[in-house]
């Protein structure tokens, strides 16, 4: 079985909930990355040769960033081989784009699913909206995992705050910091993660840090550090920084995150700058409510999968469509 790849997967400056997953799946299978300024690259001669060079009747398993953009290339395939196609976001609910840009995008991926043999999504939440999105009638869904981690210890308790996502209006990093600044509170927040022209409409603190991405020791020293993980993102598919942020028992108050948060935290609306301020309120305020989220939080990280559970129920649907 064969798995087709955006070529910066393993870039430490270009840091994915996607690449991640793509990593830590992929041990076991014939790995091609193809390079391409995804998902409308400019040239796709790498993403034809790689295709064209697979024997009829294999399985392939396509990262859904790399394909979904450019029918034209893949659907001529899908007649030779199985192509299973792994949709991290769906190309249209990137949060910035022109409607027109959406809509092409949404009729390009579309086209790609339907002519796959099957679909996977890496929530519950995701494989339904897909489906009904393209009137597929099945998804299947294959969660993250995570990591061993060391318990967070803090700080003070309730100061210290991180945010760990790329900098681009999809994560909200502007809803999170106008909430902070409504709050006469003592409070540090560390925004980890690739930045992007977004960061210049995010208003300026002195309390708010942008370091980059972060990753091995330092992402882990950020998490241990920590005293709350906090996320205001508009959309998500999953969101695995959330379950990262718990596999280090971090109270969690996040938004857009149902499938990866479930009980382990607080989930606010998508966007409610006026909901973020009230919680993040109580956090400062209520010494009950700060132990509440923190005992919700092991209670989660109890119950986390590994990823080695992920790579074995990826095999085992890819296999399914070998009979």
């Amino acid at each position: 079985m064969h798995f087709v790849l955006p070529a910066d997967v393993a870039d430490p400056a270009s840091p994915s909930g996607g690449n991640v997953y793509d990593l830590k799946v992929g041990d076991g299978l014939r790995q091609v990355a193809v390079a391409g300024d995804w998902p409308r690259p400019c040239d796709t001669t790498a993403l034809r040769q790689a295709l064209a060079g697979i024997p009829d009747g294999d399985t392939v398993l396509l990262d859904g960033l790399v394909c979904c953009g450019v029918p034209e290339v893949v659907v001529p395939h899908a007649q030779r081989l199985k192509l299973v196609v792994l949709v991290h976001l769906p190309l249209a609910d990137e949060t910035g784009l022109d409607p027109e840009t959406a809509h092409d995008l949404n009729a390009r991926e579309r086209e790609v699913l339907h002519a796959a043999t099957a679909v996977i999504a890496t929530s519950p939440t995701a494989a339904g909206s897909i489906a009904a999105r393209h009137g597929l009638a099945h998804v299947h869904v294959v969660v993250p995992g995570t990591d061993p981690a060391p318990l967070a210890t803090g700080t003070d308790g309730r100061s210290n705050l991180l945010c760990v996502a790329s900098v681009t209006p999809r994560k909200g990093q502007d809803v999170l910091v106008r909430a902070l600044r409504r709050i006469d509170r003592d409070w540090r927040l560390t925004c980890v993660g690739p930045h992007r022209p977004f960061l210049r409409e995010i208003p300026r603190d002195d309390r708010v840090t942008f370091p980059g991405p972060l990753t091995g020791g330092a992402l882990t020293s950020a998490y241990v550090n920590a005293d709350l993980f906090v996320l205001a993102s508009r959309n998500e598919t999953y969101g695995m920084v959330v379950t990262e942020a718990l596999a280090h028992g971090l109270p969690v108050i996040a938004s857009a995150v149902p499938d990866a948060l479930r009980d382990g935290g607080l989930l606010l609306p998508a966007g409610d700058e006026d909901a973020f301020a009230a919680a993040l309120t109580r956090w400062f305020d209520e010494r009950e409510f700060r132990a509440e989220l923190a005992a919700r939080a092991l209670r989660r990280r109890a119950e986390l999968s590994t990823w080695e559970q992920t790579g074995r129920e990826l095999r085992r649907v890819l296999a399914s469509l070998r009979a």
